[in-house]
């Protein structure tokens, strides 16, 4: 009988994971708390609760083999009596847990003489202004816990622009449950990530590279591979093959790191799941990011995947004009270009900055397919339902 896996979060992630499995005759289960979420669409069980519900959470092990997660949002302590129980959870609650709270990851990255940009846990508005003087402009106040696609994430150039946010966020008094943290900016000349693999045997296997372009803290586009040199590559796999070696991860992990102007690369944050980043991976890569990850927990042969043609990703975004259902126009003239596939993840409404779905196109170049995923960029909008 082949083994079920179980997902807490069934977004777009969770979808695709699902669409990985039944190409393997896997059968899926998720917790999600939006009816008829992007999974349940895609052929996976739902039960519906919130991610935190230990009740739910237990109910979701009772129904699978191995339980993993698509959002960091699932409750550890729960997460380590189902462990307890003999469940595999992969990642481990332990792993989540550290990675759940950004200031515990930044700390065990250091202490583990693994590099990040200069940080430091801040409780009160006035902490706040003292540390921001040692580390200086910009920088950024991050919330530490529930935090996704650029949420509670802010940046400040000058005394004036940390006057503002503080006044905005009504954060004068004190910080409630030390939820923040302070980060010097770092001058990046680019942005990379890699998805990287682990399973419970300690084997590891690595995606190509990539360049990511945020903007408002939101990913916007990936370019894969990544325009660095095949030694920065190294190192920066080097970096993210220690990081999860240290965490003990086992399924996939995106480690976004930061290149600055020395050549030196720094971590910004990880995730212990399939990656945004990784998604152009689909139909650019030997193998998926999700596959990969569902090798990863499941104990199957893990094989290095290869890129096979230069991609570049693009994410659909929910715009300010308005808020509620939607559709994507633009689809047929989307479609007509070569080389591209559109992924609409069908969720039931939009929103400024949600990820209603993404778009990946293929080129013989990198410039060539950073042209034609303008081309499609300026033909995809969403609308009004």
């Amino acid at each position: 009988m082949n083994p079920t896996v179980g997902i807490v979060g069934g977004g777009q992630i969770g979808k695709m994971i699902t669409q990985a499995a039944s190409r393997l005759n896997l059968s899926v289960v998720v917790l999600d708390p939006t009816p008829n979420c992007p999974a349940a669409k895609a052929g996976a069980t739902q039960i519906q609760a919130d991610f935190k519900n230990p009740d739910a959470l237990r109910d979701l092990a009772s129904k699978c083999d191995v339980l993993t997660y698509e959002i960091e949002l699932g409750d550890t302590q729960t997460l380590r009596e189902i462990e307890s129980s003999g469940k595999k959870v992969y990642p481990s609650s332990d792993c989540l847990k550290i990675i759940q709270d950004k200031g515990t990851q930044k700390q065990f990255l250091a202490d583990h003489k693994i590099p990040v940009p200069e940080f430091a846990a801040v409780h009160s508005a006035d902490e706040i202004k003292s540390v921001t003087a040692k580390i200086g402009f910009p920088s950024l106040l991050k919330l530490r816990r529930d935090t996704y696609d650029g949420r509670g994430s802010f940046t400040f150039r000058n005394p004036r622009e940390l006057s503002d946010l503080l006044n905005a966020h009504t954060l004068n008094g004190s910080l409630s449950k030390d939820d923040y943290m302070l980060e010097r900016f770092v001058p990046f000349t680019k942005e990379i990530s890699v998805m990287i693999a682990r399973n419970a045997q300690g084997k590891t296997v690595h995606f190509p590279v990539v360049e990511n372009i945020h903007k408002d803290h939101i990913l916007v586009s990936t370019l894969a591979p990544a325009r660095i040199s095949p030694k920065l590559a190294a190192k920066a796999c080097a970096i993210a093959r220690k990081a999860v070696e240290k965490l003990k991860g086992v399924g996939i992990f995106g480690v976004e790191m930061f290149l600055d102007k020395k050549g030196g690369i720094l971590i910004n944050e990880i995730a212990p799941r399939p990656h945004n980043s990784g998604h152009y991976t689909i139909e650019a890569c030997t193998h998926s990011q999700f596959e990969i990850h569902l090798r990863a927990i499941l104990g199957l042969p893990l094989i290095e995947p290869r890129l096979l043609s230069p991609a570049v990703l693009i994410n659909i975004l929910g715009t300010r004009n308005f808020e509620g259902p939607s559709r994507v126009k633009g689809l047929e003239q989307a479609l007509s270009v070569p080389g591209a596939s559109v992924h609409i993840y069908g969720k039931e409404g939009s929103r400024v900055k949600r990820k209603l779905g993404h778009a990946t196109v293929l080129d013989k170049t990198l410039a060539g397919a950073m042209a034609k995923a303008e081309k499609i960029r300026k033909c995809l909008e969403v609308v009004p339902a």
